[in-house]
């Protein structure tokens, strides 16, 4: 039996509840603008591997097969250098060099 003057139980009050609940909405809150950044780093470095496998395909096509000058997308993929043509990116060659540009449908911007 409780003695007269114990009126409360052993519980949580609101103003406890409260404090973890806006806690954890802090907590919560900096979690998701940190893993915010995370894909945005993922998408540069794809774009970055993707032009650079394009780089070394111009450069294997013109080292191979007696090739002077230097292959569009569509022959890098025919002629067995790309397992799939990029869409993100284009080659384009240019007598002597080439340039690798973004598609405009491309989440890349160089």
């Amino acid at each position: 039996m409780r003695t007269p003057n114990e009126t409360t139980e052993g519980g949580f009050t609101l103003i406890e509840l409260l404090v973890v609940i806006v806690i954890l909405g802090v907590l919560s809150a900096i979690v998701v603008f940190s893993v915010r950044g995370i894909n945005d780093k993922g998408q540069d470095e794809a774009c970055k591997t993707d032009k650079s496998t394009i780089a070394t395909a111009e450069e294997a096509w013109r080292a191979t097969d007696g090739h002077t000058g230097y292959a569009t997308m569509e022959q890098l993929w025919k002629g067995g250098l790309l397992s799939a043509a990029s869409q993100w990116y284009d080659a384009k060659p240019d007598g002597t060099s080439y340039a690798i540009t973004p598609l405009p449908s491309s989440p890349c911007t160089s």
